[in-house]
C-alpha cells in the first residue's frame, strides 16, 4: 500500500483521534457510531465486539464514569503510520497510545500504554473503521478507570 491522498490520510487520522476524544468524554454513543460497520478486538481475547450497539455496551460496562460525566482520562495517540490503497478503498494504520488519568483519589499518571492496529474501508466516499485491534503493552493502576481487572 502507499501513503494515499492527503484527504484520505486526514479522514483516517481524524477517526483515530475522534475515538480518543469520545472515550475521554465518556461519549459511548459516539464510540458506538465509529464502529457501526466495524469491530474491536483485543490481543489475548478471542472474538470481536461488532457494531454500534455492542461496542457502546462494551464501553458502558467497562469504564468508570466519574462525577463530572467523564472518565477523567486523556488518551494520547502517537506514532501514527497510515497506509492507503485508494483504488481498493482500504487502509491500515498502526499507532501507539498512552492513557493518562487523574482523579481525586489518583494523582496524574500514565495508567495504560499500548498499540492500535487498525483497518479502514471507504464506503460511499467516506472512510470508516473496519477493525481496531488493541494490544496492551504496559498496565498501571486502572482501578479508577475500568470496572474489571486487566491482569
Amino acid at each position: 500500500m502507499a501513503a494515499g491522498t492527503w484527504e484520505s490520510h486526514h479522514a483516517i487520522t481524524s477517526l483515530m483521534y475522534r475515538y480518543a476524544e469520545c472515550v475521554d468524554a465518556a461519549d459511548f454513543d459516539g464510540i458506538g457510531a465509529l464502529f457501526e460497520h466495524g469491530c474491536i478486538t483485543n490481543e489475548g481475547h478471542p472474538g470481536a465486539v461488532e457494531g454500534r450497539d455492542a461496542v457502546r455496551a462494551l464501553y458502558e460496562r467497562a469504564n468508570r464514569v466519574h462525577d463530572d460525566g467523564t472518565l477523567r482520562t486523556r488518551h494520547l495517540t502517537t506514532n501514527v503510520l497510515v497506509d492507503v490503497d485508494e483504488d481498493a478503498g482500504r487502509a491500515t494504520a498502526r499507532s501507539a497510545f498512552v492513557v493518562l488519568q487523574a482523579t481525586p483519589r489518583l494523582p496524574l499518571q500514565a495508567i495504560v500504554a499500548g498499540r492500535y492496529h487498525d483497518e479502514f474501508v471507504r464506503a460511499g466516499g467516506t472512510w470508516r473503521f473496519r477493525r481496531r485491534h488493541i494490544l496492551l503493552d504496559q498496565v498501571g493502576d486502572v482501578s479508577e478507570h475500568l470496572r474489571f481487572d486487566v491482569g
